[in-house]
């Protein structure tokens, strides 16, 4: 997957994705074990290809390397990779990329009885409360993390 840079800012570095090459990888025909090992299987069943699997909308799609430790809590560290989709609708709980006061961020959006807030997923930062003085736009919500494990 071949990415172009498009953006960049303090929190995101934003890029496009080359959708157009195809990149087929094997993928094991049994599920990994996370508990006790299971045999191992000696063949590989059918292939993926990643652009197919994490891009559901390809013109509304986008990626970001993440900046910083606001969201380490919800397994999102820095320089992990985020799959952005535009298309889909912003929901109660979900983790999107916004946009506020001209600065992009990555929070878990909170709908409450008295308003919209950002939530970080690090004890170390604090809730942001959206107010009709913000400029705020949720640009796009995060359908995957990319996570190197070390």
């Amino acid at each position: 997957m071949r990415l172009s840079r498009i953006h960049t800012n303090p929190v995101l570095d934003f890029y496009t994705a080359d959708l157009v090459t195809s990149l087929e990888l094997p993928l094991f025909a049994a599920a990994v074990s996370a508990g006790f090992p299971s045999p191992a299987e000696d063949y590989v069943e059918i292939a993926l290809d990643l652009n197919k699997e994490l891009v559901k909308h390809p013109a509304a799609t986008f990626y970001a390397r993440v900046k910083g430790c606001s969201m380490i809590d919800a397994g999102i560290e820095d320089g992990d990779l985020l799959v952005i989709d535009k298309a889909l609708e912003a929901k109660d709980g979900d983790i999107a990329v916004c946009f506020l006061n001209g600065e992009f961020t990555v929070k878990r959006l909170s709908v409450r009885d008295d308003g919209v807030y950002l939530v970080p997923a690090n004890a170390e930062f604090k809730p942001i409360r959206i107010t009709e003085e913000n400029d705020f736009l949720v640009w796009g919500v995060v359908a995957y993390i990319i996570h190197k494990p070390r």
